[in-house]
């Protein structure tokens, strides 16, 4: 089963929430809709699921038109990041339900709620009512529901986001692997690129109601084709510095140059944005290719394993280091920061990407 979206759109009171869009979703895969909150995941998922009618374009599964049926009559699941559950039934009944509406015999509902509710760590509350559950536990009631149903199409909209760290880390281990075997379309939407990362697939990165890129999840990691995209994964956001390219030469200012090589050596003179991630940059020199800056500390945030370490670089570059272990510069000093110049992502004044080095593709 595929599904297309052709040239989808959404208008709301003439606010434009999502931007003509064309996507393929395919049998079998995983879909990552990535984006900050308000970059239009969920608006992209109800037009999907029938939910919402777009303003333009076509909803196709397997090349039949279905933008007008309406969600009771399309074979879709969906599970929001705010549970739903239905309070006069058992956790067991509750997964039951959409069986029984298919009207599928006593042993192979059995068989089936017994199967999910192992995978969603559930048995030993099947007979428990909802409202005797935590709030962790209710969302994977949910979550089992729905993904009981054999739905064609399954949307889960931050699924993981009010379980402990313990369950979210074995579900997001175990989901891919349901996803593959269920041969359903399955769409996952989340704010976290270290989510998509671990989820693998397919990811669409969304900013303010634009599919800025489709792809494998690693090619749109390593390869983003404009700043938008680099930003949007990449938590914290990317930093970015202003360089221009002289001859032979990138010049970053404050007397940092660096030799134009590989395919740098082809880039035209001119000005452009450089970028690197945060875990590229460091207060400590790595590399002997590392360019050294000088910025400004203004907060640290220590999480026990890691810092991060939040530097102004000159008066318009705010910057973020992500440094291993427990840090703590002074703030408001002045210190050294290095990035090796083989982690630098170059865009070009339309901030599309022109240059990546070989290094920062394999990151």
């Amino acid at each position: 089963m595929t599904l297309r979206l052709e040239n989808i759109a959404k208008v709301v009171d003439a606010q434009q929430h999502i931007y003509p869009t064309d996507l393929t979703l395919e049998t079998g895969t995983l879909n990552v809709l990535l984006g900050p909150t308000l970059s239009g995941k969920t608006t992209l998922m109800r037009l999907m699921a029938g939910l919402d009618k777009p303003t333009a374009g076509r909803v196709l599964w397997d090349d039949v038109d279905v933008t007008s049926r309406p969600v009771q009559r399309r074979n879709v699941a969906m599970v929001y990041q705010q549970f739903i559950n239905y309070p006069s039934m058992s956790v067991y009944e509750n997964i039951a339900s959409p069986l029984r509406l298919q009207k599928h015999d006593k042993a192979t509902i059995d068989r089936k709620v017994k199967e999910v509710a192992e995978l969603m760590k559930l048995e030993p509350l099947l007979q428990r009512g909802p409202l005797e559950l935590s709030g962790g536990q209710q969302q994977r009631c949910a979550l089992a529901r729905a993904l009981v149903k054999d739905a064609g199409l399954v949307l889960l909209d931050e699924p993981l986001a009010n379980l402990d760290y313990k369950l979210r880390e074995e579900l997001r281990a175990e989901i891919p692997r349901f996803f593959r075997d269920s041969g359903a379309v399955f769409v996952y939407a989340t704010t976290e690129p270290s989510e998509a990362l671990l989820l693998g697939g397919n990811t669409a990165a969304l900013w303010e109601g634009s599919v800025r890129q489709f792809g494998a999840t690693l090619d749109v990691y390593r390869s983003p084709v404009d700043a938008t995209t680099a930003s949007v994964f990449s938590d914290p956001p990317m930093n970015f510095v202003t360089v221009a390219k002289v001859g032979g030469k990138l010049m970053f200012g404050e007397g940092q140059s660096t030799a134009a090589a590989g395919d740098l050596s082809a880039l035209p003179d001119g000005r452009y944005k450089a970028g690197f991630r945060p875990n590229h940059l460091s207060l400590r020199r790595q590399t002997d290719n590392a360019l050294m800056f000088k910025a400004r500390v203004t907060v640290t945030e220590i999480t026990g394993s890691e810092t991060f370490v939040h530097l102004q670089h000159g008066e318009d570059d705010p910057w973020v280091a992500l440094e291993h272990g427990v840090h703590e510069p002074p703030i408001g000093d002045l210190i050294e920061a290095y990035v090796d110049s083989a982690n630098i992502y170059f865009f070009d004044e339309q901030e599309r990407l022109v240059a990546a080095a070989a290094a920062t593709r394999a990151a």
